[in-house]
């Protein structure tokens, strides 16, 4: 499986799950663990074979050199998150903030990456999100 297939599973399967579990899941174990799998396979992708992700054309000062830094931000959410879900399983506690602030927390960093990316792809017309989305998406897009 390629990278771009990997990363857009992984991505949408954990933003579904961080919705459901949001929103109460967090009583079904099952989906934890998955939000949990997800996450570090998320990662473990990304540390292994780079991100997925680039700043585009025309995307110009301070965002372009945010850009990849922002990304790295993304990422370290979601395996701080994934790790407060583990622990929490296994009746652990790290220190910070508990899981349903933990899940508050990435939900919402995922918010204003996502209204960055529908900026970047309506406002600067870069196709910002055809590099995330299903290539069955592309013509909806």
């Amino acid at each position: 499986m390629t990278r771009r297939r990997i990363t857009v599973l992984l991505h949408w399967t954990s933003f579904v799950l961080l919705v459901l579990l949001v929103s109460g899941g967090t009583a079904y174990p099952l989906l934890v663990w998955a939000f949990v799998l997800s996450g570090l396979a998320m990662t473990a992708t990304a540390l292994l074979r780079g991100l997925m992700t680039r700043p585009g054309p025309k995307l110009e000062g301070i965002a372009r050199n945010a850009h990849p830094w922002m990304h790295r931000g993304m990422y370290a959410l979601l395996t701080w998150a994934a790790l407060v879900a583990a622990a929490h399983q296994l009746g652990l506690a790290l220190p910070g903030p508990d899981l349903s602030l933990t899940l508050m927390i990435l939900l919402s960093a995922s918010s204003l990456h996502a209204i960055f990316h529908l900026w970047r792809h309506t406002a600067l017309g870069d196709g910002a999100l055809r590099i995330i989305t299903p290539k069955a998406l592309h013509k909806v897009l």
